[in-house]
């Protein structure tokens, strides 16, 4: 149509199909301790930590440096993310202008990264000449980007499954975003924690949590103008 090359686009007289959103199950506080408390000392610990108190995408974790990581300011920085296409991994920027953006680290986040720096020495002394160094933060055993099926099996895998409910790695972003909400937490910080490009994303992809927030700012408004 826009070359004049057809008179009317057939497409549009069709019937897309229905989009399905999957409902979020929502990850309580205690689940949460239940599961940093599950992964304590595992090799990809700090991975998994990292995707429940950041909100970071699996690809942009994969992707993340060590130049990217502010330890004195305690922030991360989103530059790039691992993603497989054509066969092969690939390093590409952030999905949206918004995705570029750097995260606050809570405390937590930056001892099991530091602890993780400690450990990622001695797998470079095991590897030796198989090291290839990237400086990337979760890389494999030698030093080459981690595959993101890789990390997603052993997600999988891990002990914690014996204890709390069917869960996915993107489960840990939603858990961050529902956690932070739930907590009070402006939808607009949210947002650019998470990276989206609209806020009405955020709030479409987390309306379960809109009552709770309506109740508790309702009950605030209550307290202020009641008259005593």
């Amino acid at each position: 149509m826009r070359f004049g090359l057809v008179s009317r686009n057939v497409g549009a007289l069709t019937d897309p199909p229905r989009l399905i959103r999957m409902e979020i199950r929502a990850m309580s506080p205690e689940e949460a301790r239940t599961f940093l408390i599950a992964i304590r000392g595992d090799r990809l610990e700090a991975l998994y930590l990292l995707a429940l108190t950041t909100g970071l995408r699996q690809g942009e974790l994969l992707g993340l440096r060590w130049s990217d990581v502010d330890f004195d300011v305690g922030e991360a920085r989103v530059g790039q993310a691992v993603q497989r296409y054509g066969g092969k991994l690939h390093f590409v920027p952030p999905k949206t202008a918004k995705s570029r953006r750097s995260v606050t680290l809570t405390l937590m986040a930056i001892e099991a990264l530091r602890a993780h720096k400690a450990r990622q020495a001695q797998d470079r002394l095991l590897a030796g000449s198989r090291w290839q160094e990237f400086g990337l933060v979760f890389p494999s055993a030698v030093g080459t980007p981690m595959e993101p099926r890789n990390a997603t099996r052993a997600f999988k895998a891990f002990p914690w499954r014996s204890k709390l409910p069917e869960m996915r790695f993107h489960d840990l972003r939603h858990a961050f975003a529902t956690l932070l909400l739930a907590q009070g937490a402006s939808p607009r910080v949210v947002m650019e924690m998470l990276g989206h490009s609209q806020i009405s994303l955020t709030m479409n992809t987390y309306s379960h949590v809109i009552p709770a927030l309506q109740h508790e700012a309702a009950a605030k408004l209550d307290g202020l103008l009641r008259l005593r």
